[in-house]
C-alpha cells in the first residue's frame, strides 16, 4: 500500500464551506485510470485531481480530473484549486506570475496573485464558441423556462469543452427563488449532449455583478455549487454580446447560496478575448491517502 499526499479544498471561498469542495491527490505517479476513478467515486466531492511531473517542459506539472462517474477533460473549479494545492506542496512555482497546467485540455496557464489565504488564482479557460442561439418559446426549453421571468439575452447553447444552455432572469430576486424543474433538466441535457441549463441575473449588490444558478441534468441531476468552467462559458457569451457587468471586462460573481454555499468566483475577459475564471482557495484537510 503506498501513501501519497492528500489535500481537500474549498475553492471560490475565503472560508471553509462556502465554495466548491475539491479533493487533490499528490504525488499520483503508479495509480492507473480504475485507481483514480476509484478514488473519485471514494472521496465522493464533485471532483478528485491527480497531480503527476509534466510531460512537456513548458508545463509545472500534469493534472487529471475525475468525477465519481468519469475523467473530466477540463473543469474550472479542480484547475484553480490543484494549482494552489501544486503551490502549497511546493511542487511548483509561478515564473512571472503563472503557472502552466499539463491534461487533456491542453496547456493551460493559471496567474497567480498574492500568497497564503489571500492568494487568488485564475485559469485561462478553453476558448468557448456559440452553438445556437435559440428563443424563449423554443420547445427543448420550455419545461425548464417555464415561469421564470426572462431578462433581454435570448437563451443560447455555448460550448466550452462542457456544453451549457444559458438563459438570463429578469432579476435577481427570480433567479434566487426559481425551483428547478429537474426532470425537464435532465431531459434538456441529454437530448442536446448538454451538462443542463445555467442561469443568471444581472445584481446590485456591491460585491458581486451577477448571481448564478448552474443545473446540471446529466449524468447526475444536481445544483453545482460553483462553476468555474459554466462562468466562463457565460462570460464568453456575454462578451459576444457586448453585455459584460463589470469595467475593462472584470466582474465577480455570487454562486451556491440556494444550496448551502457562498462562493465568490472572479471573472476576466482580457483584451485578446480570453476568459480567464478563479478565486481564492481555503484548505480544509491536509494529510495521506494510502491506497
Amino acid at each position: 500500500m503506498t501513501s501519497r499526499r492528500y489535500l481537500q479544498l474549498d475553492v471560490f471561498a475565503d472560508r471553509p464551506g462556502a465554495g466548491n469542495p475539491l479533493a487533490v491527490v499528490l504525488d499520483a505517479e503508479g495509480l492507473d485510470d480504475t485507481d483514480m476513478q476509484a478514488i473519485a467515486r471514494w472521496t465522493r466531492l464533485p471532483e478528485t485531481t491527480f497531480v503527476f511531473p509534466a510531460s512537456s517542459p513548458a508545463a509545472s506539472y500534469g493534472l487529471r480530473i475525475f468525477s465519481p462517474r468519469r475523467e473530466v477533460p477540463f473543469a474550472g473549479h479542480p484547475s484553480v484549486g490543484t494549482a494552489h494545492a501544486v503551490i502549497e506542496a511546493g511542487l511548483a512555482e509561478p515564473r512571472d506570475g503563472l503557472l502552466v497546467q499539463e491534461g487533456i485540455a491542453g496547456l493551460l496557464p493559471l496567474r497567480v496573485t498574492g500568497s497564503g489565504r489571500t492568494r487568488t488564482i485564475a485559469v485561462r479557460t478553453p476558448r468557448a464558441r456559440v452553438m445556437e442561439v435559440a428563443s424563449a418559446d423554443d420547445a427543448r426549453l420550455q419545461q425548464v423556462l417555464d415561469g421564470l421571468p426572462l431578462g433581454s439575452l435570448p437563451p443560447a447553447l455555448m460550448d466550452g469543452g462542457r456544453r451549457w444552455w444559458l438563459a438570463e432572469l429578469r432579476d435577481e430576486a427570480a433567479l434566487r427563488t426559481a425551483m428547478p424543474p429537474w426532470d425537464a433538466i435532465g431531459k434538456l441535457a441529454r437530448d442536446t449532449d448538454s451538462m443542463g441549463m445555467c442561469v443568471f441575473a444581472r445584481s446590485d449588490d456591491p460585491v458581486y455583478f451577477l448571481a448564478v444558478r448552474a443545473w446540471v441534468g446529466a449524468p447526475a441531476q444536481f445544483e453545482d455549487a460553483a462553476s468555474g468552467a459554466a462562468n466562463a462559458t457565460l462570460a464568453a457569451w456575454l462578451a459576444s454580446r457586448n453585455a459584460l457587468p463589470g469595467p475593462d471586462g472584470r466582474y465577480r460573481i455570487s454562486q451556491g447560496r440556494e444550496i448551502g454555499y457562498d462562493a465568490i468566483i472572479e471573472l476576466y475577459v482580457d483584451p485578446e478575448g480570453e476568459v480567464w475564471s478563479g478565486g481564492r482557495i481555503c484548505n480544509v484537510v491536509t494529510g495521506k491517502i494510502d491506497w
